[in-house]
C-alpha cells in the first residue's frame, strides 16, 4: 500500500434482480486500480459502465462479491469491502469526502449548517465550522441570502452548489466525485473545477466521474476505463 491513497484489488459486484426471477447483472468485473496522493483518476466510461457503483463501493454503500478496497486512513489501511460498519463510519468521517449526483438533506437545515456539518463532526468549533462554510459558499456563488434557509428550495444547479460545498469543506484526504458538475452552467463548472485542482495541489487523492470533457480535461491527472482497469 505504500504511496497509494487507494488501492483496489480484483473488485467483482453483481447486482441480483429479484423482481426479475433473481437475475444477476455483473458490473464491475474485477477492476484493479490505484490512486496516489495529488492525482486525480477520471473514469472516462459510458453510461451505465459501473462508474457510480465503483465509487458507492469504496465509500462502503455498496458491498462486493470479491476483491479489496484499501484505504490508507490515519496512518493504517482499512478493506473496505470487509471493515466492520463502524470502521466505515469513521473512514467517511475523517477521510473520505463523497459528492453525489443529487442533495439529500434534513428538510429545515439551513444551508449554512448543512455544509459546516462535516467539520462538526471532526470537532471544530461552531465559529471556525461556519466560516470555513461561508467561505466557500462564497467561492461556489451562493448568495448570502440563501445561506439561512434549507438548500431543498434552491434551484437544481443551486443545490448541486451546495453539495459540492459540504463534499469539499473538511478536505478529506481522499475524494470521490460523481459527476459534480452535472447541472451547472459554465461559471459553475469553472468554479467547482478550481476547487478540485486547488484539493488536487494539496495532496488529495480524487476519484470522479466527469461527463463535461472540459472539466476531465481541467482537472484529472489520469483518465482511465473500467475495461482498462479490470484487463
Amino acid at each position: 500500500m505504500t504511496g497509494d491513497a487507494i488501492r483496489i484489488e480484483d473488485l467483482r459486484k453483481t447486482f441480483t434482480l429479484h423482481g426479475q426471477g433473481g437475475l444477476e447483472l455483473p458490473v464491475l468485473r474485477g477492476v484493479s486500480l490505484s490512486v496516489r496522493s495529488g492525482e486525480c483518476l477520471a473514469l472516462a466510461d459510458p453510461s451505465g459502465s459501473g462508474k457510480s457503483t465503483l465509487l458507492r463501493c469504496v465509500y462502503g454503500n455498496y458491498r462486493p462479491q470479491a476483491g479489496r478496497i484499501l484505504v490508507s486512513h490515519r496512518g493504517d489501511t482499512v478493506d473496505i469491502v470487509s471493515a466492520e460498519p463502524r470502521r466505515v463510519l469513521e473512514v467517511r468521517r475523517r477521510t473520505v469526502g463523497y459528492v453525489s449526483q443529487f442533495l439529500r438533506v434534513i428538510p429545515r437545515v439551513p444551508t449554512l449548517d448543512v455544509v459546516a456539518e462535516p467539520l462538526r463532526a471532526l470537532g471544530v468549533a461552531r465559529d471556525e465550522a461556519v466560516e470555513r462554510a461561508a467561505s466557500i459558499l462564497g467561492r461556489l456563488a451562493i448568495p448570502e441570502r440563501l445561506w439561512r434557509l434549507s438548500p431543498v428550495t434552491f434551484s437544481g444547479g443551486e443545490q448541486q452548489r451546495v453539495n459540492i460545498a459540504r463534499g469539499l469543506v473538511a478536505g478529506h484526504p481522499i475524494l470521490l466525485l460523481d459527476e459534480p458538475t452535472a447541472s451547472l452552467d459554465a461559471g459553475g463548472r469553472a468554479r467547482v473545477a478550481d476547487l478540485i485542482v486547488e484539493a488536487r495541489h494539496r495532496g488529495t487523492a480524487i476519484v470522479g466521474t466527469f461527463h463535461d470533457v472540459e472539466v476531465r480535461e481541467a482537472v484529472s491527472t489520469r483518465v482511465v476505463t473500467l475495461h482498462e482497469a479490470a484487463a
